[in-house]
């Protein structure tokens, strides 16, 4: 249920405001036993939704930790585990999501790994982990759930790419890969299903406290703060929020928009 509040006197005429409100709508997050996933899930839960919270295997546990958090909020969860970068068992997935949530409204694209290394010593199986991950999973999921939001005609997918996708980083050509070409499958799959009531933007996270960041020096954790205007990193609450708002019907004219939440590093 939507809520929203007429501002009169506007040059528009009486200007309808649509809430934040997801009352209502079921969302699936992969990655989201986690740092932004978790962040996602949590705050669109915090907005009505019900969630489904990917996970790789290894992550099952801190999955089902995350839909304790959102069963306590009142609203309902489910986990699955699998492997995103295994055609076969999204397809499992996909198919126990769609059955046992009857539909998905909301899609977050989040699951992300890193196989960092300059580009004259990668291997093959490095950027190919990395590509299969962050990428190639986006288009099978995607194209898993989007038609039915399409002839629903209401739907939203996120993508969560990076600064690294816009301007680079030194030994991470293929992780650079995969969060450009997300923004470039972004604005593609916008223009596409703009007609259809499903909106389709991404989100480029500049550094944020996750475990990604645990194995960086701390040098060089000083100089990333030394370029950013707002001095430190994100807390993955901030992608949750961004995720959030592009999630509601607030964001209803929006969609090909990548959002940058980098405190100021590129603008």
């Amino acid at each position: 249920m939507e809520t929203a509040v007429e501002v009169k006197g506007s040059s528009f005429g009486n200007l309808n405001i649509r809430s934040f409100s997801l009352l209502g709508k079921k969302a699936f997050v992969t990655g989201g036993s986690r740092g932004i996933g978790r962040a996602c899930a949590l705050t669109l839960a915090s907005a009505g939704a019900d969630v489904a919270v990917g996970s790789s295997p290894a992550g099952a546990e801190a999955a089902e930790a995350v839909c304790l958090e959102i069963r306590e909020m009142g609203r309902k969860a489910q986990a699955y585990a699998f492997d995103v970068a295994a055609h076969g068992e999204i397809e499992t997935m996909c198919n126990r999501v769609e059955e046992e949530l009857q539909g998905i409204d909301v899609l977050v694209n989040n699951a992300g790994v890193t196989r960092d290394g300059l580009f004259r010593k990668m291997d093959r199986s490095a950027w190919d982990a990395v590509i299969n991950t962050n990428l190639s999973s986006v288009f099978d999921i995607t194209q898993r759930f989007i038609e039915p939001m399409a002839n629903r005609g209401w739907g939203r997918v996120i993508n969560i790419s990076s600064i690294v996708g816009r301007i680079g980083n030194f030994g991470q050509t293929n992780y650079a890969a995969a969060k450009a070409g997300l923004i470039g499958f972004t604005k593609a799959l916008a223009r596409e299903y703009a007609r259809k009531g499903v909106t389709v933007n991404a989100i480029a996270p500049g550094f944020v406290r996750t475990r990604m960041l645990e194995g960086v020096p701390e040098k060089a954790l000083q100089s990333v703060l030394a370029i950013t205007p707002l001095g430190r990193f994100a807390d993955p609450m901030e992608i949750g929020a961004s995720a959030l708002y592009l999630a509601s019907p607030a964001a209803s004219f929006v969609t090909g928009h990548v959002l940058d939440v980098n405190g100021g590093m590129a603008m």
